[in-house]
């Protein structure tokens, strides 16, 4: 078969194609569609231009685009295991929105961890000229970025750095352990446990912080004997639970580090012949629906503010002025109360 015989392909439209529809040149098109507003152009041709392109189907390749204009429309979310983990899903999407509410798209890579593929994502972005970028991880602690990850402007979320030298958003911890301290307080609760995580981390040291202010700042006493530190899971916070409700002086509401905890104190109420919230009332951290919600009574807790984060960063990073970074501030970012029937 000779090059004639064989059949055509069709080929995508092109700029070309469209400034000769539209009977314009190829630098009108490209004045219309970056609207160069210095540029003479009547708002018939302007029409004409649009007409040719919707009639074409052509899109005007992006990547040639943003080499122009040092624009890329795009931000980078570089994360742990953010992607996969049902705490922080909603960080995506309050970051994804915020982005399409500027027209901006948003990258999303899921490193499990890895540093080669870290870097590698990194790399990935910066080639892409993304305009800013966010670095999230699955749950509160310090980091360390790749090297390099200051190229663009970058933003940390749920973690941070020894010296704080970059900005990051994360969630106020003490604050969360203060609201549910003081929500059991104000329903008349005057011995409260707390059933803590054993694993040092940043949220270990803040809600309990939050409680013991909390009972000190009403006028109860900070009582060691009825904070317990396991691990979080069902199994050992049922231990610890049932520990502390054979005492005599039993407490009458249980504040767990997180919704996994809950669990398995609401076992250890029920096997000791109890009531939730009539005898003791519970109340837990995260907010997470799988088990908060569908726990009997459904759990009250406090919210991690995934969404609230994921959303703070990006308009963060859509807040500055070309050419500039974000000074090192640490957005501390309230907990809210989810209130259910356990309390």
């Amino acid at each position: 078969m000779n090059d004639q015989s064989r059949p055509k392909r069709n080929r995508p439209p092109s700029m070309y194609d469209v400034a000769r529809l539209a009977g314009v040149s190829q630098t009108t098109v490209s004045f219309v569609v970056n609207n160069v507003t210095s540029a003479a152009i009547s708002q018939e041709t302007r029409d004409r231009v649009w007409a040719a392109i919707h009639a074409l189907g052509w899109r005007p390749n992006a990547v040639a685009r943003s080499l122009r204009t040092r624009h890329s429309q795009t931000l980078g979310l570089i994360s742990d295991e953010v992607v996969t983990s049902p705490y922080a899903v909603r960080m995506i999407l309050g970051a994804q929105e915020a982005a399409w509410n500027n027209r901006q798209m948003l990258l999303v890579v899921n490193t499990s961890g890895q540093q080669d593929i870290e870097q590698t994502a990194l790399q990935f972005m910066l080639e892409r000229q993304v305009e800013g970028l966010i670095y999230a991880t699955m749950y509160h602690h310090e980091v360390t970025p790749p090297p390099g990850i200051t190229t663009v402007p970058t933003i940390l979320v749920n973690c941070f750095v020894a010296d704080r030298s970059l900005p990051a958003i994360i969630p106020d911890e003490v604050q969360g352990g203060y609201t549910a301290t003081e929500t059991l307080i104000l329903r008349g609760h005057r011995r409260i446990a707390f059933i803590n995580e054993i694993i040092p981390m940043p949220a270990l040291f803040g809600r309990l912080e939050g409680y013991r202010r909390a009972l000190i700042d009403y006028g109860l006493p900070f009582d060691q004997s009825l904070v317990r530190s396991c691990h979080s899971n069902a199994q050992d916070a049922f231990s610890a639970a049932r520990d502390l409700l054979e005492r005599p002086d039993r407490p009458t509401a249980i504040f767990c580090f997180n919704d996994k905890m809950a669990m398995g104190v609401y076992d250890a109420i029920k096997r000791l012949g109890l009531r939730i919230p009539q005898d003791v009332a519970v109340i837990g951290f995260d907010n997470l629906e799988l088990i908060a919600a569908q726990l009997y009574p459904p759990l009250t807790t406090i919210e991690l503010p995934h969404y609230e984060m994921g959303k703070r960063a990006v308009e963060l990073l859509q807040s500055l002025p070309a050419g500039e970074s974000l000074p090192p501030t640490q957005h501390y970012i309230p907990c809210p109360l989810i209130e259910r029937a356990s309390i």
